[in-house]
């Protein structure tokens, strides 16, 4: 059978077993292991007709729903190559993401009619449009046209979709995701977390690898169940787990806390969660002390990135608070070194950038030869660009990015050795540091911090309680309070976007 024919297997070992339920659409939102195959058949039947083959990417423009599954699967029977886009983005800036990747056909829901016909308009080569509900859409899923063979041409190091890498600065660059890549990391969610015929919830927007291919992709493919919400909220995924009994789901810290200010927090049944995951950044120990004396289920921890895994890194529960901070060991099959600036291993307790191995790597950016190549050292690592130690028990710790550190009084100074104790303070709900231009040190800290609802802390307090457990020269010069921080959709902040904030409007 082909490697692209995911619903194919799907379908002949279980046909009637309950693959996705659309949240949105209420009951008429369950599908099928038989119906996710029939809806990609009929799908690559119409992309066929219009001349997508292997190796043609097919574009997506839409929330989290069945149609996203429709159009990753079709794409993958017909060898062509997925390709999901951030729905956030201002039409110009699709634009040049469509200008990169020239899909064949770019599939979008009515809610981004305008983005994507402007977008596909001003590129240099501009795609078939199909709205996911117009009357056209609904008709070529109930056909019945023959669907052509799944292509057996198809092979492990193909690349089964496009991803944008998450990062928090810079221009998006597309990371080839394999076939290859995304089966060991399959693998490694079995070996560590899964099991045959598990449910989860997936609410992260699925152009993201958090969304796609932390659990949802790899669950589909070994019988799972996925619950999908069209966008994220925080109640609907408390009421969600009850009632649908969801064994574990994935999300980032800020979005833990705002499920404990929900009001149905402290009533919603999570009696059948194994464990909840928590990733993009380090889980503070008040939060999960406050879960722990309302619901005793255990949190887990790990690290993962677009362009490896995204299962890298994984800590059980037993170490969250013993451990607190670290994203834990790696994972089956990878390996993790870390080096300092000449190349050289660094030694236990010293900070080195963070260097990966594995067969769950990416295959380099899509049309960015150099690109690729800067990404992989002489031995074949992938660079990662965070800066970590490890301890003498062997789990890691991230401090920071290399071009997120900042050196002061020729200094350096990792943010989140900061954010982290910041965490600590009762009062602070989130929190973000930054360098910024100093005329004496060269750079000086700033923290940016959002406090819980209902309570109070005054900069003066919060930078006294820091010099109490930091030298002198890592205390930021200054706090600002802020109602939110700009956030990507991985859940990280877009620390670019609070020092421009600074350096446009100084203090």
């Amino acid at each position: 059978m082909a490697l692209g024919d995911f619903t194919g297997r799907g379908a002949r070992h279980w046909a009637n077993r309950e693959a996705v339920v659309d949240v949105a659409k209420g009951a008429a939102g369950r599908f099928s292991y038989a119906q996710l195959d029939s809806r990609a058949r009929a799908l690559s039947a119409f992309l066929s007709a219009q001349g997508v083959g292997k190796g043609d990417r097919v574009g997506f423009l839409a929330h989290n729903g069945i149609e996203l599954f429709d159009a990753f699967f079709a794409a993958a029977r017909l060898g062509a190559v997925f390709v999901p886009y951030n729905w956030r983005l201002h039409a110009q800036e699709l634009t040049g993401l469509l200008n990169l990747t020239r899909p064949r056909l770019l599939l979008y829901s009515p809610e981004f009619a305008q983005s994507a016909q402007a977008a596909a308009a001003a590129s240099h080569a501009p795609p078939l449009l199909l709205d996911t509900e117009s009357h056209l859409y609904t008709e070529l899923l109930e056909s019945r046209a023959p669907a052509p063979l799944a292509d057996e041409s198809v092979q492990p190091e193909d690349p089964l979709c496009l991803l944008f890498t998450g990062g928090t600065t810079g221009t998006p660059k597309a990371a080839r995701i394999s076939y290859r890549m995304v089966a060991w990391n399959t693998l490694t969610l079995l070996t560590h977390e899964a099991r045959h015929g598990d449910t989860t919830i997936t609410h992260t927007p699925m152009f993201h690898t958090g969304g796609l291919l932390v659990y949802t992709i790899p669950l589909l493919t070994v019988g799972g169940r996925v619950l999908v919400l069209k966008r994220w909220s925080a109640s609907e995924t408390l009421e969600l787990i009850g009632k649908e009994r969801a064994d574990f789901f994935f999300a980032v810290p800020s979005q833990y806390e705002e499920m404990r200010q929900q009001p149905n927090w402290k009533s919603a049944d999570l009696s059948s969660l194994r464990f909840m995951t928590s990733g993009g950044a380090p889980l503070p120990v008040p939060l999960i002390e406050a879960w722990q004396q309302q619901h005793r289920v255990p949190f887990k921890q790990g690290f993962g990135m677009t362009e490896f895994g995204p299962g890298v890194f994984s800590m059980g529960p037993e170490f969250a608070i013993a451990k607190a901070g670290s994203i834990g060991r790696p994972n089956c099959w990878v390996e993790a070194r870390l080096y300092d600036h000449d190349g050289r291993d660094v030694s236990k307790g010293e900070v080195g950038e963070l260097h990966l191995k594995g067969q769950a790597c990416f295959s380099g950016y899509h049309e960015m030869a150099e690109e690729s190549a800067r990404a992989f050292d002489s031995n074949g690592y992938f660079r990662t660009g965070d800066l970590a130690k490890q301890d003498d028990d062997g789990f890691f710790f991230i401090v920071g990015r290399k071009k997120d550190m900042y050196i002061s009084g020729g200094e350096n100074i990792y943010p989140v050795e900061i954010e982290q104790l910041l965490y600590q303070h009762p009062s602070v709900a989130a929190c973000a540091v930054v360098g910024i231009p100093d005329a004496r040190w060269g750079e000086v800290g700033h923290a940016f911090i959002v406090l819980r609802a209902g309570k109070s802390a005054s900069g003066d307090e919060l930078l006294e309680r820091l010099r109490g457990q930091l030298a002198k020269f890592k205390v930021p010069k200054a706090i600002t309070f802020v109602e939110s921080l700009p956030m990507t959709p991985a859940g990280k902040v877009r620390k670019h976007e609070l020092r421009a904030s600074l350096l446009e409007n100084p203090t």
